[in-house]
């Protein structure tokens, strides 16, 4: 490990009931339970999504719209530690609107995230879902995701399994005691976004511990036709791969009312 390394994370927050602290103008520094499972001194894509949609929220609100559709486009590493984030108006709108965030660190961009803003409106009268519901968090059984994936993120979070769970194919619940960011002030739809990209290691096909196959994913896209509630985010999730070193992780997004939207993940599969 490098002398600059070494110091970055000694930067790191080692402890507190949150995954970010805030320093004001958009910028922030990661604490320990944001660290990532795949490299030691970067953060997990889940909560680095969340704080991502708390500074969506935030860009010039409307209270006629809301989020239905989340993109974020992982560029590289996401560094532990401090980072920036700067918010735009990419395309406005009367009934539409497209803003983007793009996380920064070390003169780098991590991830740019795009949220579409939609009016909303009555269609009561037309309400009908889809997605079939899942058994409840009170339903399932505690799994110790820790025996399977590192870090300090996996460690933050309690995960309940529905009976079934194979590879490849799975139902989970999530739920987090930290708050997103140590304000206090994050949106419902903020924290359970902040869990999302878990889904990629909730029913993986291999084995992540056994050192022989990675997976990790190089986007997430989630689409909501409502806004979730609650503090338990359900994963129903399916995970395929090709052939040619490309697969994908598909979930149907649930809270404790049914399920609100989908997410996936496109992934790039290697061997060690």
């Amino acid at each position: 490990m490098t002398h600059q390394l070494t110091e970055d994370l000694d930067k790191i927050l080692a402890s507190g009931d949150f995954y970010f602290e805030s320093l004001g103008d958009g910028k922030y520094r990661s604490s320990w339970h944001t660290q990532g499972a795949w490299n030691a001194h970067e953060q997990h894509m889940a909560p680095a999504s969340g704080i991502l949609t708390y500074e969506l929220e935030k860009f010039q609100p409307r209270d006629d719209m809301r989020i239905a559709r989340l993109s974020f486009e992982i560029h590289g590493l996401i560094h532990a530690g401090e980072f920036e984030v700067t918010t735009r108006m990419i395309r406005p709108g009367r009934t539409i609107e497209l803003i983007e965030a793009e996380m920064t660190a070390k003169g780098r961009t991590s991830i740019v995230a795009r949220a579409w803003r939609v009016i909303t409106g009555d269609s009561s009268s037309v309400h009908g879902i889809e997605d079939a519901r899942v058994p409840g968090p009170d339903e399932c059984a505690p799994e110790d995701i820790t025996r399977f994936w590192p870090g300090g993120y996996i460690r933050s979070i309690e995960m309940r399994v529905a009976p079934g769970h194979r590879p490849g194919r799975g139902i989970a619940w999530l739920r987090t005691p930290y708050s997103l960011v140590d304000l206090k002030d994050a949106s419902r739809l903020a924290s359970l976004i902040g869990l999302v990209d878990t889904a990629n290691g909730v029913a993986p096909r291999v084995q992540p511990g056994d050192g022989t196959w990675m997976f990790p994913n190089l986007d997430l896209q989630i689409h909501m036709y409502r806004i979730p509630s609650g503090e338990w985010l359900g994963l129903d999730v399916q995970q395929s791969y090709g052939d040619d070193g490309i697969g994908l992780t598909s979930s149907v997004l649930h809270d404790e009312h049914g399920p609100f939207g989908r997410a996936e993940q496109i992934l790039t599969v290697r061997s060690r």
